[in-house]
């Protein structure tokens, strides 16, 4: 069958009749958004998940009844655009392979890509012919890009109330930032580091001995400053720099990382750290001589490249003095070796409920840390060490005014401390490495001054984006932690930049607003831009006094028309549209962005509009790798929507991005499954070929049980999608009634009719081109708005599944037990004696040996068996009696000939051809099974 044939032909049929374009009602509404995809490239298998998930529950919401609107736009603004319009134009060859191999962009097309302009009018229109080919019921009415102007009157409106509210404040912060594009830089603007964070070491100041020199300790343990015991340098070339007029020892990474700062840095010469091994520096906390050593496992491009060594307390300087002892290295530099053996952990942490001596020492030596070259368990023993003393340490004596502390309040304590009395500072780097712009160069962090910054640690604001988190719903449950540990550790950030595409700050028009920034409330335009796409609304009617009519209520109509030149009406008819489908129901998007933009989304939500607009529900999905290798748009590899929409079909593409996986858990694209399940969506319509159109028949047992097991399945499908599970509402949905209708057909069922519409409307929201497409031999309706199906508990019979099943588990049994005879030809099936169906039902009634046994004992003709009684009992109790309440004899019987069939045996009901031993072994709902 040709998928793409049928899929095409729906896709128009749906768009001539408007179908998704939802109008205000007196009907519930559903409004779902998902994530505008960035037109740097074609949309790939990572947007199909996430689209897929959001169509599916925007149909299966609008075939519960509800009047669901799903709306699209594009996002363009940033520098990727320009970058890669940069790129193309210049022929950049690696640019040119990805794009051509890659993102299915045909070369003559690719090189004609030279300007933003260009790149954005390419890229949507194929990702609206994406969208569409895999037929996702969108109100494309409703399309905006991030560039139109009537789109940067919104933003523009958005900013003036954050600043009117003093969320938005100027200053000076770390930001990541590109060198060569003097630009802050955003997830969407890098090739490599999208998750790295800015971290904040604290720098504390040791001075070497009877100099002036500083050596700055980086470290994210401030409070350990009590237990240091000698300070680690690698051995190689550093440079000695003035630091705001004091001279600090570092490695040349990190001076050019202090450039950054916004600090007066001058290199003054570079020296080679030999020099300093074997002398020592003074604690300026503890005023304790430390020596200086040598260790090549110090990371020069990490923080100042100055490292303090705290071994009771850190095993890799535990691991590192012990390595030493065994070295030559003490002698290569003319260290004597008497003053290592000087060196002892100083112990200044206690973890209560544990009975660690040096805590550090006695992890390494757990986990079984032979040395340095143990990178993975001295990582492990770190993480255990740090976590037990960050939630459970308290400071010991030796740590003066602050012991008896929590870590978890010392460190921060200490660190205030060291920076207030001029023994400390702040270096900034980044949690993970490299970080590099699209542009290809490597970013720092730089400390900005003069910059526009979202005050989100603004503690007003912070409390009530928690307190609206607990009254909300996420997706699964259980991420709503990870959502709080975000907004917790949520700190002010960069939203204006100097280059790329956006919407300038009306009041500091040299800057621009940042990609993520513009990226927040967009829900809210979506309902102007169906009029601003009418015509009937263009740039010079969006004045401030009409988003604030519109999106909050305020303002005298009358007045507001006047100012905006819109008719009164009209604007009526838009506050009340905002008003019926605002908030956002439901927001689907990948994981990725819960550190950055559903966080803003919630924060912009609840600074901007009255409590009752506030989002209602946020999903979260995971990632999609290709055959098992992590997909990249700008490096590949990478199967773009469309191509997979054309190689395999819409509804197989949809079905099989569903099924991958749940919830935030990575799904995988392979190739052999998906062409896998092609054969089963082939079966499906093969199936509706033969059977959908025959007239229902007077209903059998067999009919019964068909209808029973498919109501079980519509009862859990709901359960699914109504808990955003479509692995397992397909599963339920396909698979499992799959399993029942092959069941069904070998049992000799014909009557599959009964259950076809209902079981079309089940899969319509995965698969709905095939389910329209077999829908119309029957009806004129579409079935994408047809009612989902409902459960029907009074169509549930329990003793006929129960039957079925037992026929299963004992065609089952006879053929295991056939493998072990040769040439076997006929089976014998004897069914349990009637004293044990008493026995079952005794032990059934009293749940417990003893009672059981009692009660059974009263029956005269049991009591002169009590002993195979007992035993029996036994039994019953060890392996449980599923299908004793069957009437076992007249479910085989009547099934004899089906049971021949299966097996390949004749059936024989003649007990006294089994041997008594095997005889004895029936039980109620377990015949014995014997085979010659």
């Amino acid at each position: 069958m040709n998928f793409r044939e049928i899929e095409e032909k729906w896709q128009r049929e749906w768009e001539a009749n408007a179908i998704f374009q939802p109008e205000v009602s007196d009907k519930e509404k559903f409004f779902i958004t998902i994530p505008y995809p960035y037109l740097n490239g074609n949309l790939h298998a990572g947007h199909t998940r996430t689209f897929t998930i959001g169509d599916a529950v925007a149909r299966y919401k609008r075939m519960l009844g509800y009047n669901v609107l799903f709306p699209m736009g594009f996002h363009v603004t940033g520098t990727p655009i320009i970058g890669l319009a940069e790129l193309i134009a210049k022929r950049d060859e690696r640019t040119i392979e990805v794009y051509t191999k890659y993102h299915d962009v045909p070369y003559d097309e690719l090189i004609k890509l030279t300007t933003p302009e260009r790149i954005v009018e390419y890229f949507s229109r194929e990702a609206e012919n994406a969208l569409k080919m895999i037929g996702f019921s969108i109100d494309w009415r409703r399309k905006f890009t991030t560039m139109d102007e009537t789109y940067q009157k919104f933003i523009e409106w958005q900013y003036w109330k954050l600043k009117e509210k003093g969320l938005i404040v100027k200053g000076s912060h770390p930001v990541r930032y590109c060198p060569n594009d003097d630009n802050p830089v955003e997830d969407h603007d890098l090739l490599a580091g999208e998750e790295a964070t800015i971290v904040e070491f604290t720098v504390i100041k040791f001075r070497l001995e009877d100099d002036d020199l500083i050596l700055p300790c980086a470290t994210l343990r401030p409070e350990t400053v009590f237990g240091v015991t000698n300070i680690w340098l690698k051995p190689a070339k550093y440079v000695i720099a003035e630091v705001d007029g004091e001279r600090w020892l570092v490695s040349r990474e990190a001076y050019e990382k202090l450039t950054y700062t916004d600090k007066n840095v001058r290199l003054v010469e570079e020296v080679d750290t030999s020099r300093f091994f074997g002398k020592f520096a003074i604690n300026p906390v503890t005023g304790d001589r430390v020596p200086i050593l040598p260790a090549d496992f110090v990371d020069t491009d990490n923080a100042t490249g100055v490292v303090m060594s705290v071994p009771a307390h850190a095993p890799f300087d535990y691991v590192a003095l012990k390595d030493l002892e065994k070295s030559d290295v003490l002698e290569k530099y003319g260290i004597p070796r008497d003053l290592l053996s000087r060196i002892k952990p100083i112990v200044l942490i206690r973890i209560e409920g544990e009975e660690y001596e040096i805590p550090a020492k006695d992890i390494v030596e757990e986990l079984g840390v032979k040395s340095q070259s143990d990178a993975d368990l001295l990582e492990k023993a770190t993480k255990t060490v740090y976590k037990k003393e960050f939630h459970k340490g308290v400071m010991l004596e030796n740590t003066g005014k602050y012991a008896g502390m929590k870590v978890s309040v010392a460190k921060d304590r200490v660190h205030e401390d060291l920076i207030r009395e001029g023994k400390g500072d702040v270096f900034y780097e980044f949690s993970e490495k490299p970080v590099i712009c699209r542009c290809g160069t490597k970013c720092v962090v730089k400390v900005v001054k003069d910059q526009w910054f979202l005050n989100y640690s603004n503690p007003e604001w912070k409390e009530k984006v928690l307190e609206w988190l607990e009254e909300m719903t996420i997706i699964p449950e259980y991420y709503k932690e990870e959502f709080r540990n975000k907004i917790e550790w949520l700190k002010d950030k960069a939203c204006a930049r100097r280059k790329g595409l956006g919407t300038r700050i009306p009041w500091d028009r040299e800057w621009l607003i940042e990609s993520l920034s513009d990226s927040t409330i967009y829900m809210a335009y979506y309902i102007i831009a169906r009029y601003v796409n009418e015509g009937v609304l263009k740039a010079e009617n969006l004045v401030p006094e009409f988003f604030d009519f519109v999106f909050l209520g305020k303002g005298d109509v009358a007045e507001v028309s006047e100012r905006s030149g819109v008719d009164v009406d009209l604007l009526e008819r838009i506050r009340r549209d905002f008003e019926y489908w605002y908030p956002v129901d439901l927001r689907s998007s990948g994981k990725d962005l819960v550190a950055n933009h559903l966080l803003f989304f919630l924060f912009h939500h609840i600074a901007l509009f009255p409590k009752k607009y506030w989002p209602r529900a946020i999903a979260v999905n995971g990632f999609v790798s290709l055959e098992g290798k992590k997909m990249s748009k700008s490096k590949g590899p990478l199967l773009t929507l469309k191509r997979a929409v054309s190689e395999f079909g819409a509804d197989v593409t949809r079905m099989y991005i569903l099924h991958a996986s749940e919830y935030d858990s990575d799904a995988d694209w392979k190739r052999r499954d998906v062409e896998n399940l092609s054969a089963h969506l082939s079966r499906l319509y093969s199936l509706a070929e033969k059977y959908y159109l025959k007239e229902v028949e007077e209903l059998t047992d067999l009919d019964r049980w068909l209808v029973s097991r498919f109501q079980k399945a519509i009862k859990n499908t709901r359960d699914a999608m109504d808990r955003l599970q479509t692995r397992r509402a397909i599963n339920t949905a396909f698979f499992e009634v799959m399993s029942d209708i092959r069941w069904y057909l070998r049992r000799g069922g014909e009557n599959l009719a009964v259950i076809f519409d209902d079981w079309l409307r089940l899969l319509a929201p995965f698969t709905p081109h095939i389910c329209e497409e077999i829908w119309h031999w029957k009806h004129d309706t579409f079935i994408s708005l047809e009612r989902y199906p409902e459960y029907d508990e009074s169509k549930v019979d329990e003793e006929l599944e129960m039957a079925e099943e037992y026929l299963k588990v004992l065609i089952d049994d006879i053929n295991e037990v056939r493998k072990f005879v040769r040439d076997a030809r006929r089976v014998y099936i004897v069914f349990a004696e009637d004293w044990k169906r008493d026995v079952v039902r005794v032990a059934s009634s009293k749940g417990n040996m003893k009672e059981a046994m009692k009660e059974l004992m009263k029956d005269e003709r049991l009591r002169g068996m009590a002993k195979e009684v007992q035993s029996f009992l036994k039994r019953v109790f060890r392996e449980g009696a599923e299908f004793a309440s069957l009437d076992e004899e007249r479910i085989v019987r009547g099934a004899k000939d089906f049971i021949e069939r299966e097996t390949g045996l004749e059936v024989s009901f003649d007990a006294d051809r089994v041997p008594e031993e095997k005889r004895r072994v029936a039980m109620p709902g377990k015949p014995a099974i014997y085979i010659e």
